[in-house]
């Protein structure tokens, strides 16, 4: 059962020119997103350690983008990437759980929309550009595995690629476990090693195409759980760019 929830508003985005997908993405093209006064205080506390211009730079977003988000949680990055693709692009947020703060968001900034349901419903009613999910490909090896053994991981995946269009972008980010560790501690760190996650995702027939190094921290030496004080925002994180193959011609 799928179930859409999309907030109306009085007030639009004003509208934003399409950029051609060739023209290169860079992180101060998000300099007026990062300052606009509709932000909460809370998320502007949190740009220095979850760098959003880079990440959305890397992860080419682009005004008029359409996008499918994965356990938005907060909604930390929904607001971002729903500022930046503006009034023409839409943001999907796929989750299981209720967003509290949704309602307030689409009261005013109407292109985000609710899509919870199974895993195995699609993540968007139209083709998206890019699917987005940080902090919880971990989270996704802990579900329990459906009747053909698959995880949750494997069916995000799937999910991702049957949303995306040729040519769309999977960004995954998460907790960078110690080498050899593999997924062993998901449930327990909330960590898992980046090795693991290439192997599944292109597994599902993406490609790598790039990682970034933009939430790397050499401090972390991948042993404590990331929600300890003393670590909490300062992680090692990993951040991967895959692509779905464009069709042959």
């Amino acid at each position: 059962m799928k179930a859409w929830h999309i907030g109306l508003g009085a007030l639009a985005l004003i509208a934003a020119p399409l950029v051609a997908a060739t023209t290169q993405v860079r992180p101060s093209d998000f300099a007026r997103v990062l300052i606009d006064g509709a932000r909460p205080a809370a998320d502007l506390m949190r740009d220095e350690d979850r760098k959003p211009a880079d990440m959305l730079a890397f992860a080419e977003v682009r005004p008029g983008s359409k996008v499918a988000e994965l356990n938005p949680g907060g909604g930390y990055f929904t607001r971002l990437l729903s500022l930046a693709v503006g009034s023409q692009g839409k943001v999907y947020a796929v989750s299981s759980r209720p967003l509290p703060w949704l309602d307030a968001w689409t009261s005013t900034r109407p292109n985000v929309a609710l899509r919870s349901g199974p895993i195995t419903d699609p993540l968007a009613p139209e083709p998206v550009d890019l699917v987005w999910t940080t902090q919880n490909y971990h989270d996704f090896k802990n579900r329990p595995a459906d009747a053909q053994g698959k995880d949750g991981a494997a069916l995000y995946n799937e999910a991702a690629f049957a949303a995306l269009k040729p040519g769309g972008i999977y960004l995954v980010s998460d907790h960078e476990g110690a080498p050899g560790s593999g997924a062993t501690q998901t449930s327990t760190l909330h960590r898992i090693e980046s090795a693991v996650v290439i192997r599944e995702v292109e597994a599902a027939g993406f490609k790598l195409e790039a990682r970034s190094d933009v939430l790397k921290h050499p401090a972390d030496d991948h042993t404590g759980k990331v929600f300890d004080s003393g670590i909490r925002g300062k992680t090692d994180q990993f951040v991967l760019k895959f692509r779905k193959p464009r069709a042959k011609r």
